[in-house]
């Protein structure tokens, strides 16, 4: 059985209650070689938890009694309730922290991840699953490229990455009775920016889809949380190198260490360096196994740099890595409304950059950060922290 298919088993009770409803510019470079470059990795945070809809209908659907209206109605109930946290964690206001931090750090290139793009749609019960709603609520990518023009610190998306693509009735009240009924589509994004003041040139670029992703049944479909990789290639003076942006999977650490070890070999470039940012969602001082795993959570970050021959820059930097704890660069670990007090529950370390060059030996730097956590970033209005993640910043050499 495929991994795909042993994990989509999980939501069989809710495929089957619901069977029937299948109706449900950058100028030329001109810096000598050697220059260094900085990147940055940055989750933004699609402002929910992703997996609350889902869990509401498997629940349902495993209670006595469950018919194919309560599993609807809990499924269509919780999409209504993260809809509204959505609203909760508002992206405007997060995008201009964001873009603050952003233009503070002015790194060359930034691989984000969770670029939501969140529409709605009339609610069609007899479509359950088919993501076509178009009316846009949230695009976070142009929003954040606003903000950031506005502060003077323009950025281009170099590469955009369509990943997950995920639709679902929305509705309070009941089925018969529903209040603001409407479809709630989530496109996940990830993006490649590049600072426009850079001396930085594009030459080419690429992505993909991992072969093994997450899938769940729900609503009789399946709901297919595909993640992939991306990668621009870049001229700096007369270095050429490749950035690699990725988010491996969160639920399973089984799938996260294929996703990387099909990243590791398709992504890394043969004839150049390579420096490769990620939500890996691998933690390299975590060792449990997951009940649904074969392998711990710091599977795929012993791949990355151990026979994926690359360099954890942050440990390079000589900052502290092999203990857990706020000063071991933690980066994850907020609270669902990110509206924590300070000074943040940062309890896990998944944000990375990595580097090798084309032969695998290590490329080096000389400053790196962690943003948005230090201090206080928070808005002072509403409380909300920048994401659910902070940033990690390095300055690369050795390209």
């Amino acid at each position: 059985m495929t991994t795909r298919r042993r994990l989509a088993a999980l939501g069989c009770a809710a495929s089957v209650l619901l069977a029937p409803l299948t109706v449900m510019g950058l100028a030329e470079a001109k810096t000598p070689p050697g220059k260094p470059v900085t990147v940055m990795t940055r989750n933004i945070y699609l402002g929910v938890d992703i997996n609350r809809p889902v869990e509401a209908a498997m629940e349902a659907a495993a209670q006595p009694g469950a018919s194919l209206i309560t599993v609807l109605t809990a499924l269509a109930h919780a999409t209504d309730e993260s809809r509204r946290i959505v609203d909760r964690t508002d992206f405007h206001v997060r995008a201009e922290l964001l873009a603050d931090e952003i233009g503070d750090a002015r790194p060359d290139l930034v691989g984000l991840q969770e670029v939501a793009l969140w529409r709605h749609g009339p609610m069609e019960i007899g479509q359950v699953g088919v993501p076509n709603a178009e009316v846009v609520d949230y695009d976070f990518l142009q929003i954040l490229l606003d903000e950031l023009a506005e502060r003077g610190t323009p950025y281009v998306a170099a590469s955009i990455a369509d990943r997950a693509d995920v639709e679902a009735p929305s509705f309070s009240g009941s089925v018969a009775a529903p209040v603001n009924p409407r479809d709630i589509r989530l496109t996940m994004r990830d993006v490649v920016l590049m600072r426009q003041s850079s001396s930085l040139t594009e030459i080419d670029e690429g992505q993909a889809v991992y072969d093994v992703n997450l899938s769940l049944g729900v609503a009789g479909v399946t709901f297919d949380f595909d993640r992939g990789y991306q990668w621009i290639d870049v001229r700096a003076g007369s270095e050429r190198f490749r950035f690699v942006n990725t988010h491996l999977e969160a639920f399973s650490s089984d799938i996260a260490l294929a996703q990387a070890q099909q990243l590791v070999s398709e992504a890394t470039s043969p004839d150049r360096s390579t420096i490769f940012v990620c939500d890996c969602n691998s933690d390299p001082v975590n060792s449990k196994v997951k009940e649904i795993d074969t392998v711990p959570h710091k599977a795929p970050y012993e791949l990355i740099t151990g026979p994926g021959g690359y360099t954890d820059l942050w440990k390079a930097s000589g900052r502290p890595a092999d203990l857990p704890g706020f000063d071991a660069g933690d980066t994850s670990g907020l609270n669902e409304t990110v509206d924590e007090p300070l000074p943040g529950s940062w309890t896990h370390r998944i944000d990375m950059v990595f580097g090798r060059t084309a032969s695998g030996e290590p490329l080096t730097t000389d400053r790196g950060r962690v943003t948005g956590r230090d201090g206080d970033p928070r808005d002072p209005a509403t409380g909300l922290w920048p994401s659910d993640h902070a940033g990690v910043v390095m300055r690369v050499r050795g390209l």
